[in-house]
């Protein structure tokens, strides 16, 4: 049911999707649907969760991997353009949504966005001079990147190789943040 929900709210968005398409899409009827989901909202929502506990897990895999900062940006860029990559289109639903007006759904992107930025930003503030404010910001921005160019990626229809388009993006972030002084 969540793959076929899925197909439908990435072809349509949500206010587009209909729970009778959704049924049909998943071959099930729609009272064996509000069995398992009260709503399209508590659909959407579990899908959403589905998709930033995949990020989340690629993303901090790519943090933990190891404590050489100049590797752990390189692996941070890879995740967010193996998330895109992959065939579900969940980058899609976590950020293109069409429900930031819904306060539940863009206060959990937003708890998302601000726990991944807290944590590169708790690697920034270990190995340089600046305050934490500071360092989140550039986790903000590190995120950012890394979310806007693997979606720009995407849309080239593999033009450019993944490897080597996380890789440019990796260098980019790497030399700008390496600039930064060391704590001593």
């Amino acid at each position: 049911m969540l793959s076929a929900a899925q197909e439908v709210f990435v072809s349509n968005g949500f206010h587009g999707a209909a729970m009778d398409d959704i049924a049909e899409a998943a071959q099930v009827s729609k009272p064996v649907l509000y069995q398992h989901f009260p709503g399209k909202r508590e659909l959407y929502l579990a899908l959403l969760e589905n998709h930033l506990g995949t990020l989340t897990e690629f993303l901090t895999t790519a943090l933990n991997s190891t404590t050489d900062n100049k590797l752990r940006v390189r692996e941070t860029m890879r995740a967010y353009f193996r998330f895109v990559a992959q065939d579900s289109q969940g980058h899609r639903l976590v950020f293109e949504s069409d429900l930031t007006s819904d306060v539940e759904i863009s206060a959990r992107i937003e708890e998302f966005n601000a726990l991944f930025a807290s944590n590169i930003a708790g690697v920034i503030a270990e190995d340089t001079k600046l305050s934490p404010l500071e360092a989140t910001l550039l986790g903000r921005a590190l995120a950012g990147m890394a979310q806007v160019s693997a979606r720009y990626w995407l849309e080239t229809d593999g033009d450019l190789d993944i490897d080597a388009a996380s890789e440019l993006v990796y260098r980019l972030a790497w030399r700008g943040i390496s600039r930064f002084p060391k704590e001593i």
